[in-house]
C-alpha cells in the first residue's frame, strides 16, 4: 500500500480555489482504505499542533480511490501530512518524505502561499456556456454572391472531399441565428475564417483579412452585434502553431531562400527549400508542405501573432480564442498570450485542441479550457463502441476528472464530436453488443447526450449532430448542414432542446459538485449527483436495451416524499422511512431527478 500512496502539493492535487480556500487531493491503492484524515496548520505554527480534518472519497478508478477535502487558510499559507487507516486497523502517515508507520518519519507537505496571481481563473461566463461548432462553408450559404468558383450544389448527394467547396459563409450563419436560439445554445464556435485557399481555412494566408468567400469585417461584426442581440457570444479559431505556405513570410522565404529576413519564422532544415516529395521544414503533421510550422520561440513571431490576437479582440470584440494544435507552441508563448489578451479583455476565453491529458495547460497560467477528447474517448467506449460497462465508464470518468482542478474541469469542452472526428451517430451504428446496431444506434446517441448535458463543463454541439447527421471521418464529418425539416431526426432535435433548457434551469448542472452516487454492473446503470448549495440534481443513466426498474435511495434528505423526474415529466413517491425510490426505465433511458 506504501507505494500506491501518492499527493504532491501542486495541482491537481492541491490548489486554491480562492484566498483562503484549498482543494487537497490524495490517491491510494483501491479498496485498502477505512478512512483519510489531512493534519493540517499555518506553516509557521509548531510542529504537532496541526488539527485533523477528515477527507471524502469522492471516486475510483481501475486501480486507485481518490479522497479529498477543503481546507481553510486564514492565513493563506498551510503545512500538512495525511494519516491513513487501513482495512487492517493499521495508521499510516504519508507526508513529504513519503509514507510511514511513524508520523515523524513522514515529514510535512508545504503549500507556501495563496498568491492572487496563482488562483486558477476562468470566466464567469464558462460554466453556463452552450457551444455550437460551425465548420462556415458547410453550414449555410446566405449570399450565393460570394460563392467560390466550384462550389457544389448544397444538396449534392456525392460525398464531399477534400477540396469541396459549398459556399457557406457568414450571411449564412446571421440567417441561422433564430434556429440557434431556439435551440437554446448561447455560445458560437467558428473554425478558421481567415484568408486562405481550403475550405477549412488552417492553412492561413493572411490573418487580417476575412476570406471573400466567407464576407468580409463588416460582415463579422455584423455577425457578432446580432448573436448578441440573441444573448450569444462568439469564439474564433486561431492558428498560431503554423501558416498557411501562401503566408507573405513564408512566400518570401520561398523566394529569398537563406536571405529572407523571415526564414527565421519557420523551422527550416536547409536551403534551397523543398516542398515536394518531403519538406526541408517543419511542418502541420507528418509532412503538410503547404502548412509550414511557425517558430514560436522568434520574438518577431510572438510580436506578430500577439497583435494578431489583439486586433480582432479590439475590432471585433470577439468572446474567446479557440486555439488550434496548441500542445506544439511554446507554453511561453502561450502565457505572453495569456497575458495580452486577458490584459483587453478579463473575460475572454482561451480553448486549447489538445487531444491528451493537459493538466500542463490548465494550471491558471495558460488556458482556461481545451476541447476534452478524453471525455469524448470515453463516452465512445460506453454509450458508442460499447466496449466497456458502466463501472469502467465511471472509472474512466473520474481518472479524467482528478485530473483537473475543479476550475478546469467547469469549463472544459466536452464534445462528442467535431470537424476532425467521425460523426458520434455513425460511431454507435458501428457499436454493440449483437443488439441491431442501427435501431439502437439514435437511441445509444441520445443517452450520451444525456449524460453529456447533466456532466461538468461546456457541452459543445457540432453542427448537425442535434438533427441526427452522420459521416465517417474527415471529409465525410463535413458535410452540407441539413435544413429540410423532413430528413432531420426530429427526435434528436427535441431532446437536446429539452436537455439545454434543463441545463440552463438547474444551476447545479453548471456550477454544481459531481459525485457518484451508485453503479449497476449487472444492469448497466449509474447514477450520480449534481449539487449546487441547496440545489440537488440526481441522473441515473440506463445504458441496456430492456426496460428496467432501478430500486435506488435518494440521495439526499428532503422533508418532501417526492421527486420529480424532469426529462420524462414523471412523479415518483419516496419511502418516508428508508428514503427508497423506484424508477422506472425505457431501454437506453434517463432519469433526471429534483426534489
Amino acid at each position: 500500500m506504501f507505494e500506491s500512496i501518492y499527493h504532491t502539493s501542486e495541482a491537481p492535487y492541491a490548489f486554491a480555489l480562492n484566498q483562503t480556500q484549498l482543494k487537497v487531493r490524495i490517491r491510494m491503492k483501491k479498496n485498502t482504505t477505512l478512512s483519510c484524515y489531512i493534519l493540517h496548520a499555518d506553516r509557521y505554527h509548531s510542529p504537532g499542533t496541526e488539527l485533523p480534518q477528515e477527507m471524502e472519497k469522492v471516486g475510483f478508478t481501475r486501480h486507485f480511490d481518490y479522497y479529498e477535502t477543503i481546507v481553510e487558510l486564514p492565513k493563506r499559507r498551510l503545512r500538512y501530512l495525511f494519516m491513513v487507516r487501513t482495512r487492517e486497523g493499521n495508521d499510516v502517515w504519508y507526508g513529504e518524505r513519503g509514507a510511514s508507520m511513524h508520523r515523524t518519519e513522514a515529514g510535512y507537505f508545504q503549500f507556501s502561499y495563496i498568491c492572487d496571481a496563482d488562483i486558477p481563473q476562468v470566466p464567469s461566463w464558462l460554466p453556463e456556456a452552450i457551444v455550437y461548432q460551425i465548420f462556415p462553408d458547410r453550414f449555410h450559404n446566405g449570399d450565393p454572391a460570394n460563392d467560390p468558383p466550384g462550389s457544389q450544389s448544397w444538396t449534392s448527394e456525392a460525398k464531399p472531399k477534400s477540396d469541396s467547396l459549398f459556399g457557406g459563409d457568414i450571411q449564412g450563419i446571421i440567417e441561422k441565428l433564430p434556429y440557434l436560439a431556439e435551440l437554446g445554445v448561447n455560445t458560437i464556435y467558428l473554425t478558421p475564417i481567415f484568408k486562405s485557399p481550403t475550405n477549412h481555412k488552417y492553412d492561413t494566408s493572411d490573418y487580417y483579412q476575412i476570406d471573400p468567400s466567407f464576407g468580409d469585417i463588416g460582415l463579422l461584426k455584423l455577425l457578432k452585434w446580432s448573436a448578441k442581440q440573441h444573448g450569444m457570444r462568439l469564439i474564433l479559431d486561431a492558428v498560431f502553431n503554423h501558416s498557411g505556405d501562401q503566408f507573405f513570410a513564408f512566400r518570401d522565404v520561398l523566394k529569398s531562400g537563406d536571405a529572407s529576413p523571415y526564414k527565421d519564422w519557420f523551422h527550416v532544415h536547409s536551403f534551397p527549400i523543398v516542398q515536394k516529395p518531403i519538406p526541408s521544414y517543419e511542418t502541420f503533421s507528418h509532412a503538410e508542405s503547404t502548412m509550414p510550422k511557425l517558430n514560436t520561440s522568434n520574438p518577431e513571431v510572438v510580436e506578430y501573432l500577439l497583435k494578431v490576437a489583439r486586433y480582432w479582440i479590439e475590432e471585433v470584440g470577439i468572446d474567446g480564442w479557440r486555439l488550434d494544435v496548441a500542445n506544439e507552441v511554446d507554453q511561453q508563448f502561450w502565457r505572453r498570450l495569456r497575458t495580452e489578451v486577458k490584459g483587453i479583455c478579463g473575460e475572454l476565453a482561451l480553448i486549447g485542441e489538445i487531444m491528451h491529458e493537459a493538466g500542463p495547460w490548465l494550471r491558471g497560467d495558460q488556458f482556461d479550457s481545451v476541447m476534452n477528447y478524453l471525455f469524448r474517448e470515453a463516452v465512445l467506449d460506453f454509450f458508442a463502441r460499447q466496449t466497456v460497462g458502466a463501472t469502467r465508464f465511471l472509472e474512466e470518468i473520474v481518472h479524467i476528472q482528478m485530473s483537473y482542478t475543479d476550475q478546469a474541469n467547469s469549463a472544459n469542452l466536452q464534445l462528442l464530436g467535431s470537424h476532425d472526428t467521425e460523426r458520434f451517430l455513425t460511431a454507435c451504428s458501428k457499436g454493440g453488443w449483437g443488439w441491431n446496431k442501427t435501431e439502437t444506434a439514435v437511441a445509444r446517441m441520445k443517452l450520451a447526450v444525456c449524460f453529456q448535458f447533466t456532466y461538468l463543463g461546456m457541452p459543445m454541439i457540432y453542427y448537425g449532430d442535434e438533427i441526427g447527421m452522420t459521416g465517417e471521418t474527415d471529409p465525410d464529418c463535413r458535410k452540407p448542414m441539413i435544413w429540410e425539416s423532413s430528413a432531420q431526426n426530429g427526435e434528436m432535435l427535441t431532446l437536446y432542446r429539452k436537455l439545454i433548457a434543463i441545463r440552463k434551469r438547474y444551476v447545479a448542472l453548471t456550477r454544481g459538485s459531481f459525485r457518484l452516487w451508485f453503479v449497476d454492473e449487472a444492469r448497466n446503470a449509474l447514477g450520480f449527483l449534481r449539487e449546487y448549495d441547496s440545489e440537488r440534481v440526481a441522473v441515473i443513466i440506463h445504458h441496456s436495451p430492456n426496460p428496467q426498474e432501478l430500486a435506488v435511495t435518494v440521495p439526499w434528505s428532503a422533508s418532501n416524499n417526492q421527486v420529480t423526474d424532469v426529462l420524462n415529466e414523471v412523479d415518483y413517491a419516496v419511502s418516508e422511512s428508508d428514503r427508497h425510490l423506484t424508477v422506472q426505465l425505457p431501454a437506453f433511458g434517463c432519469a433526471i431527478l429534483t426534489a
